[in-house]
């Protein structure tokens, strides 16, 4: 993709939560290597199940993914994108997954979100038209929150 930005602030990951940020990462790297299609169809596969994920939770899988890499925390927003969709899910849940593009200037970028609103990103959400989305859950088929 094709979104510029400052590299992210690293932060130090706990060593009990780098094994699955790297996994994530590692096979994210493999997957943004396919054809837009494919990558679809593989992360519509491994959301099967998945409850939508909460913002706290994005955003947390989000700073382990950018902990653990460097391609991440820089102009990798493809790769940082599927890899936090990926660490969320081994976490039990999904965020919406999202690749979009702007015109003036033309920009590219994918991105996680949660409620519509994009998870530990710069712009706001109407700067990208969206392409291709991997929602959290089907239209019409979210799971009512639980009461307490």
């Amino acid at each position: 993709m094709s979104q510029p930005m400052v590299p992210a602030s690293r932060s130090r990951l706990p060593l009990r939560r780098r094994p699955a940020a790297l996994l994530a990462t590692a096979a994210a790297r493999l997957i943004v290597g396919l054809k837009p299609h494919r990558i679809r169809r593989i992360l519509c596969v491994i959301r099967r199940g998945a409850a939508p994920a909460t913002t706290r939770q994005a955003l947390a899988s989000r700073e382990a993914v950018v902990a653990v890499s460097a391609r991440c925390a820089g102009e990798g927003c493809l790769q940082r994108s599927v890899a936090t969709a990926l660490l969320c899910r081994m976490n039990g849940v999904w965020p919406d997954w999202c690749t979009g593009v702007r015109t003036a200037p033309f920009r590219a970028h994918a991105w996680v979100e949660v409620d519509g609103l994009p998870v530990g990103e710069p712009h706001r959400p109407w700067e990208y038209q969206r392409m291709m989305v991997v929602p959290a859950a089907l239209p019409g088929k979210r799971r009512p929150e639980r009461r307490l």
